[in-house]
């Protein structure tokens, strides 16, 4: 495997011909009731211990149809020292299974604390083992220097957040400064990152998260960064269909993946799934609405390469 990180994540959806980003979201109140049993436990250690059963079988089940998972750190966070624990073991199993782990952090700093995140989080021989990390920009460019100039040798990769799915998201990334919004200033950045990293696939290690949830942005952003890889959230729950995601592509259906959570993980509950399958049969959900995404994204965008 190349060692440059997106060089990974391209050979990687090459080798899947998907580009799936399967978000591993656990929430207590969604878990299947097969996992949790009569009544939730109360004490987080017990918490931890379903979430990191919960997204061990996701795991599995996507393994052989997603080139990367994406642990949202938060919902470990909350449950203390056990939680983290949890997390750990997820992204050591995901490893395991051949997947490359972006874990959704978005953390950032400057100087030595910067570095010191980089240090923990990225990269095979770092403590947390995470092949990318997403950051905010909102520090300046010297809070994200330190990331990049740690990924590159770690054979990592950090993903910046450019313009986000949430609907508050244009209170501060859409206002005009002076000339173009600030997300477009964002952008640039990102892509003066990405151009100095390129590797053999044409991309750089700074990637950019941009939503689903604006494909007019989506497009006006995959031009204006061609040497980034995006991230791209928003589908599913949110609102963001195969088709809105599309734009967010090259010529050859690569340069950018799609990250399905709750739509995916919790497919168990929602239909055609839940009139499918006993909620026993969860994984056999996220299977079929793995399968279906993939099935939609391939009337959008071009099959990649092998």
């Amino acid at each position: 495997m190349p060692t440059h990180f997106i060089d990974q994540l391209a050979a990687a959806v090459r080798r899947r011909r998907s580009a799936i980003c399967a978000g591993l979201d656990p929430r207590l109140g969604s878990l299947p009731p097969a996992l949790v049993g009569d009544s939730p436990p109360e004490r987080p250690a017990d918490q931890a211990e379903l979430f990191r059963q919960f997204c061990c079988e996701v795991v599995d089940v996507v393994a052989d149809k997603a080139p990367v998972v994406k642990p949202q750190a938060a919902f470990f966070e909350e449950l203390g020292p056990a939680g983290m624990q949890a997390l750990a073991a997820v992204i050591a199993h995901a490893r395991r299974r051949d997947l490359l782990v972006l874990v959704d952090g978005k953390r950032n700093d400057i100087g030595s604390t910067a570095e010191a995140y980089a240090r923990g989080w990225l990269g095979p021989h770092s403590p947390w083992q995470a092949d990318a990390l997403t950051v905010s920009p909102y520090l300046g460019a010297d809070s994200l220097q330190p990331f990049v100039d740690w990924a590159a040798p770690a054979g990592a990769g950090v993903f910046v957040l450019v313009k986000t799915s949430n609907p508050g998201g244009g209170l501060l990334q859409d206002l005009p400064a002076p000339d173009r919004p600030v997300y477009r200033h964002v952008a640039a950045l990102v892509e003066q990152l990405a151009e100095r990293t390129v590797g053999d696939c044409g991309y750089g290690l700074v990637g950019a998260v941009v939503g689903a949830t604006y494909p007019e942005q989506l497009a006006e952003l995959r031009a204006a960064m061609p040497h980034a890889w995006l991230l791209i959230p928003g589908y599913g729950s949110q609102g963001g269909r195969a088709v809105d995601a599309a734009p967010g592509f090259d010529g050859a259906g690569l340069g950018a993946v799609v990250n399905n959570s709750r739509g995916l993980i919790f497919a168990y509950q929602r239909e055609p799934y839940r009139s499918r399958y006993q909620p026993h049969q969860w994984q056999r959900a996220v299977d079929d609405a793995a399968r279906d995404m993939l099935a939609e994204l391939a009337e959008c965008v071009p099959s990649p390469p092998a």
